[in-house]
């Protein structure tokens, strides 16, 4: 399979990179440096037009800029995917506790990362939002994700965490799994690591 990918160095971007390209897909880096900026609709189309699957692996400032640059570039996105199958690498502050609080808004999330996942879940709300043709699916992962070993082997809930930790690598693993066997059409879901 084809698949573009927007933020290929990044943490995830590149373990997702590693991934699709070790079980044989064609993986296109896409990033500002390579002029093709996920902002450009003529860089989404042309990447819709010349693959299967667009993959976003950005996120927003953490340098405290403003976030809305990045919000219109999902735009962007959504609107200009044409046929081509989206994943987006989403956060986990959207997701919900049992009671069915974001736990972004839940007692004890940690300061330091509420405006990111503000914006996170302003973008999984503008994927929920998109027409009907647009065929994507938002990945969430565990409340902690970090670099660590690839086990090959995850949980998965739709809105409520599966688990505490994700390692990025198994992150990447449940990204390309979806990519091969569609299995959340129009949905988010989020995994953990086994």
């Amino acid at each position: 399979m084809k698949i573009a990918l927007f933020g290929a160095t990044g943490m995830v971007g590149s373990r997702i990179a590693d991934e699709a390209t070790s079980r044989g897909h064609e993986v296109t880096s896409l990033s500002r440096s390579t002029g093709a900026d996920m902002a450009s609709a003529d860089a989404v189309r042309e990447a819709a037009a010349g693959h299967d699957v667009i993959v976003s692996a950005t996120g927003p400032s953490r340098t405290g800029e403003s976030h809305e640059p990045w919000l219109a570039s999902v735009s962007t996105l959504i609107d200009n995917a044409g046929d081509a199958r989206v994943l987006f690498v989403g956060g986990a502050g959207s997701l919900l506790t049992p009671d069915g609080t974001r736990l972004l808004d839940s007692e004890g999330f940690p300061e330091e990362y509420k405006a990111e996942a503000t914006s996170g879940a302003k973008a999984l709300e503008l994927f929920r939002a998109a027409p009907e043709s647009v065929d994507w699916t938002f990945l969430s992962p565990a409340p902690v994700i970090a670099p660590g070993e690839r086990t090959g082997s995850y949980t998965s809930s739709l809105d409520t965490p599966a688990g505490d930790f994700v390692s990025a690598e198994d992150y990447a693993v449940a990204l390309v799994d979806e990519i091969e066997q569609p299995q959340h059409r129009r949905a988010r879901f989020t995994v953990a690591t086994s």
